[in-house]
């Protein structure tokens, strides 16, 4: 049985991966910062290992009798000034500890570069290419531009920007091009690769046949949607106006829209595209990738949206201490109703957030997100990865899941908003009752000043939320 490293576990692609993978015929090690982040359920062929690549003294975890190892980490979200000497310290980290392993081939994935001019982004991926190519293993690397697939970054921003706005008045960058392909020929690139001696030490351009205009991606959209939609392109806005434009409309952090602003300035097309043939794959065109798109989210299987990987940096490490909501120092709003039935209060409650909406005062919860977003916080359009199914890890709105047990008939909530202090929000469902905690805990006299000046609406939207639950369940 073929043994598989997979790092990068808990991100978009790591985790569609790791569905296609489970299914085969490997013994797969997934490689997570924190477990109680992860939510794919342990197999007979899927062991998850707690590591850091930053801390050298967790990688011997990673078991010596490894095949392949895929890379895939990077920090697109990342606001830290010095992100680029971190990507290059874990994949010096990798390359160092993988060299002691007997694994014959790394795939790398990263993103597809442009000789002419790079974004700080992308020419941290080149660098970490760099570093990769320098280890005694054969490395195979796939550079890819926009993935198009549910939940993925690209298609959700432009998912944002149709759905929402009839008339964009859009800058410049509209007018590059690129060749998007879908999630689901990358995943079918990245297994047929698996000890494909011929691309050994080989780099491949991976993209649809289509060489389409951001404009006309978005037009295609709206066209597949039967929605009308008018475009028009103007030269005045800057970067920073630009990527401002892309935080408030869509669910992307300002950091991860201005490292897409720096790659969209640039024309992204593919040179060296001929590795799907090699393989014998014929890519999905643009129009049909976005039907496989919708058909996964209409049937509610979404494996992973990239928001799942991305935290405003509070969670980063140690989740587990979050999981117990805490007593001293804290304020707390509680409340609880008589339930007739149990189940269906849980089906109820498991389907709250996103497109569901939060059952009470749903202009309240939409100016918060607005408000959010307006201090730079992550706003509410962050929406769910599925609508009727919560795991630890996943993202419903600005809330982390921290624990999402149906059988126990607990749900625990910690907000990713911009607040002077921290907050959960917990559900505990008995035979009987339903017992709902919001939890507050101030950060000085500021935090003290922010609950006691929204407890008005604290008191009218938790009572309101949580008499809706059990009226929705009866």
């Amino acid at each position: 049985m073929t043994k598989i490293l997979l790092t990068g576990a808990n991100g978009y692609i790591g985790r569609n991966l790791l569905e296609n993978l489970s299914h085969g015929n490997y013994e797969i090690y997934c490689t997570v910062r924190d477990k109680n982040r992860f939510s794919f359920i342990e197999k007979e062929n899927i062991k998850i290992i707690e590591l850091d690549f930053l801390d050298k003294s967790t990688l011997y975890r990673i078991p010596n009798d490894i095949d392949i190892a895929y890379y895939l980490m990077h920090s697109m979200s990342s606001s830290h000034k010095n992100f680029i000497n971190l990507e290059s310290e874990v994949a010096n980290n990798f390359v160092e500890y993988i060299e002691t392993t007997k694994v014959k081939q790394v795939i790398y994935l990263t993103g597809m570069l442009n000789e002419e001019k790079l974004s700080t982004h992308l020419e941290s991926r080149q660098k970490v290419e760099q570093i990769l190519s320098k280890g005694k293993f054969n490395l195979t690397t796939l550079r890819a531009g926009i993935i198009i697939g549910a939940g993925s970054a690209s298609f959700e921003i432009i998912r944002d920007l149709v759905e929402k706005l009839p008339i964009m008045v859009a800058p410049k960058w509209i007018k590059t091009k690129c060749q998007p392909i879908s999630v689901i020929d990358v995943i079918k690139i990245l297994t047929s690769i698996i000890l494909k001696e011929g691309t050994y030490n080989q780099a491949y351009d991976i993209s649809g046949e289509e060489i389409l205009t951001y404009k006309q991606m978005l037009l295609e959209y709206a066209r597949y949607r039967k929605l009308k939609r008018l475009i028009i392109s103007v030269p005045v806005l800057t970067p920073k106006l630009s990527s401002y434009w892309l935080y408030f409309v869509t669910s992307v952090p300002f950091a991860l829209a201005r490292s897409l602003v720096d790659s969209m300035s640039i024309d992204f097309i593919a040179r060296n595209n001929y590795l799907v043939d090699l393989l014998g794959i014929k890519p999905l065109n643009y129009h049909e990738s976005i039907a496989s798109a919708f058909d996964k989210i209409k049937q509610n299987t979404v494996i992973s949206r990239w928001t799942n990987a991305i935290s405003n940096g509070k969670l980063d490490s140690n989740i587990e201490k979050y999981i117990k909501i805490p007593v001293k120092g804290c304020l707390v709003d509680k409340r609880s109703e008589f339930i007739k039935n149990r189940e269906d209060v849980l089906n109820t409650l498991w389907c709250i957030g996103g497109q569901n909406g939060w059952l009470y005062a749903n202009i309240l919860w939409k100016f918060r997100g607005f408000i959010d977003k307006l201090v730079g916080g992550v706003g509410l359009n962050r929406y769910r990865r599925n609508a009727k199914i919560i795991e630890n890890g996943d993202v419903i709105d600005f809330w982390r899941v921290i624990l999402a047990n149906k059988e126990k008939g607990i749900l625990i909530l910690y907000a990713e908003m911009k607040l002077p202090g921290e907050a959960w929000l917990e559900f505990i469902v008995r035979n009987d009752k339903i017992y709902q905690k919001a939890c507050f805990r101030p950060r000085g006299l500021s935090g003290r000043l922010y609950w006691y000046l929204l407890l008005p609406f604290h008191t009218l939207i938790f009572r309101g939320m949580l008499k809706q639950i059990v009226k929705k369940s009866e």
